[in-house]
């Protein structure tokens, strides 16, 4: 299981170390001691699990959460009760009060563990959507049995996503996370948290504001990158 600690408090970082020892199971793959190191260290090594402080400098835990667009499982360690029922609105699997005793960390790793095996099943047994896949979209009394290879766009709205094809932008109750785990990476890429787009449809890209791009589609769209996956976007697409 590869985690990932996330503490401004070295000290803390280093007792954590010293529990997770005993549980070999558990390998630790790097730590940070803010959101920005954090998103760094996640975007490189993909943890399947974090220990996550809330209360630290410039972004705090749940806004670190908020920028990431695949989320892994999640421990919080804090010195503070007051936060438990924010923590769990974040789909948190735990939620551990400093100074941690080995016992409670045992129980939350057993979570972790039987969440984690679940989730890994599951994406196992999806088979991944492509080009020449067909799909069938309803939206109120309006069916379309549609081709992926004609969807350049899918968009979030609220609880839905809406679906861009030929004239068509029917909603259907979907989340965009879901939408992503179905698709074939290799031709539709997630823009940013709002947008996931097919690549085949891109018409123009023009460098935009602070390191991103902003993507012209061939049906007018226009999109703009977020900065992470802007990084992303040129590593994909160059030689």
């Amino acid at each position: 299981m590869k985690a990932l600690i996330v503490d401004d408090s070295q000290l803390a970082r280093q007792e954590l170390k010293h529990l997770l020892k005993h549980f070999s199971h558990v390998h630790i793959i790097g730590e940070a001691e803010n959101a920005e190191q954090a998103l760094t260290l996640i975007e490189e090594k993909q943890p399947q699990l974090l220990f996550l402080d809330i209360q630290m400098p410039d972004k705090d835990g749940f806004e670190l959460l908020e920028e990431l667009i695949d989320v892994p499982e999640v421990i919080f360690t804090t010195a503070f009760d007051q936060y438990a029922m924010q923590a769990f609105d974040h789909n948190a699997l735990d939620y551990l009060q400093k100074p941690i005793k080995e016992e409670r960390l045992s129980l939350a790793l057993e979570r972790a563990s039987e969440k984690i095996r679940l989730r890994e099943e599951k994406e196992s047994k999806v088979k991944l959507l492509g080009l020449s896949s067909q799909v069938f979209v309803k939206d109120g009394e309006q069916c379309w049995f549609v081709s992926l290879a004609y969807v350049r766009m899918m968009e979030i709205m609220g609880s839905y996503t809406r679906i861009f094809f030929n004239n068509q932008q029917p909603m259907i109750p979907r989340s965009l996370n879901y939408m992503e785990s179905r698709l074939d990476p290799e031709v539709f890429f997630r823009a940013n948290r709002q947008q996931i787009i097919n690549l085949k449809y891109i018409d123009r890209i023009e460098p935009w504001f602070s390191g991103t791009l902003k993507l012209y589609l061939k049906g007018g769209e226009e999109v703009e990158v977020s900065r992470r996956q802007s990084i992303r976007f040129r590593e994909i697409m160059s030689f």
